[in-house]
């Protein structure tokens, strides 16, 4: 018994101790992915101004062609009148940019270089993760500190995963790993709980199933926020230059280098759209081990409340999104909303609000 106890916190020690050797991997992946940014070569304000502008016009002569009207004594060609509308999204025939190395090779080797360490990272947190759960002989999510360090992982996992699958999201490195350093941060000093038991009520194979799809619906929703994010300010830049403004020095080097803004919009609809699904197995899972835990499925407690209400709202954004009235920006700020549901329920409703699932605290 002393030794098994003794094993345990040696175990817990370890997993400290690898948590925090990845929080100093992850800072050098940070700094190669500083320097990805700030030594990229700077694309010219020119290729989406012009790519804006030949789009735009190629557009009004396909739909405004001229108008030949007979007059006495010969034949006058007239112009439609141009009318300019507001580009729906994916309209705009703007190309994406090449990316934080800005087609610099010295550059691109940064970015490989903080891949590589953001992957050496990964694996050390995992160990971190996996050695916490041998610690306690449970899944290592009994508590927020758990629940943060297994989230920071997952959320690098999707990264590479959709990395290995040669998606266009190597744009994500700098504020992944930035979050990522945040999540740590938090975890190891406010949120830090000794390792544990838990209460006998959660003892069941539904914690494996649960708590672990709401992690990894967790970590798509950020990935598409932050998608979402930058399709706002890439729209914005877009329509400055279409309108004929002149961006700033710092926008432009950003801005240019990044998808377009229909790429990012699409991106970020598409990955809240396929996660959704595993969000509403996640609220009926929990709603099964609740009738095995506390002999109901549901008693609005703030977790299934919340959980509910980030539900209605992404329902909500997936429908705005295919209505085309609430394309776009519209939609984008629906998308925002349904994470800040996501995440108060992960961090205010635990934190803050007393019910039942306050039975670790944090």
């Amino acid at each position: 018994m002393i030794l098994a106890a003794a094993t345990n916190e040696h175990l817990a020690n370890l997993s400290n101790t690898l948590i925090y050797s990845s929080m100093a991997v992850y800072t050098l992946a940070f700094f190669a992915y500083i320097a990805e940014w700030l030594f990229g070569s700077r694309s010219k304000v020119a290729r989406t101004a012009a790519a804006l502008t030949d789009g735009t016009t190629a557009r009004k002569k396909a739909a405004a062609p001229a108008v030949t009207v007979q007059q006495a004594g010969g034949t006058a060609v007239l112009e439609r009148p141009q009318v300019v509308v507001r580009a729906a999204t994916g309209s705009r025939d703007v190309p994406d940019g090449p990316g934080a190395h800005g087609g610099d090779e010295q550059c691109d080797l940064y970015g490989r270089i903080a891949i590589s360490l953001t992957v050496l990272a990964f694996l050390v947190e995992f160990a971190g993760v996996l050695t916490r759960a041998l610690s306690v002989q449970r899944a290592p999510w009994g508590n927020m500190y758990e629940f943060n360090i297994t989230f920071s992982t997952v959320a690098v996992g999707v990264y590479l995963v959709l990395l290995a699958l040669r998606k266009n999201v190597r744009w994500l490195g700098l504020f992944l790993t930035t979050t990522v350093l945040l999540d740590l941060g938090l975890a190891v000093t406010v949120l830090y709980t000794a390792s544990d038991q838990l209460v006998p009520a959660l003892h069941s194979y539904w914690l494996y199933i649960h708590v672990s799809t709401a992690i990894l619906c967790g970590a798509v929703f950020y990935v598409g926020a932050v998608a979402t994010i930058l399709y706002l300010f890439k729209d914005s830049y877009e329509s400055k230059l279409a309108g004929g403004g002149q961006p700033g020095t710092f926008a432009t080097s950003v801005m240019e280098r990044l998808p377009a803004s229909a790429s990012l919009d699409k991106f970020a609809y598409r990955i809240n759209a396929a996660v959704f699904p595993l969000w509403t197995f996640t609220i009926i899972a929990g709603a099964i081990w609740a009738g095995d835990a506390w002999g109901r499925y549901w008693g609005w407690d703030p977790k299934e409340t919340w959980s509910f209400i980030t539900w209605v709202a992404y329902a909500g954004y997936l429908h705005a999104r295919a209505t085309a009235g609430w394309k776009g920006r519209k939609a984008a700020y629906l998308a925002l909303i349904a994470f800040g549901c996501w995440l108060f329920n992960y961090y205010g409703v635990n934190i803050f609000v007393t019910g039942k699932h306050s039975y670790a605290g944090v």
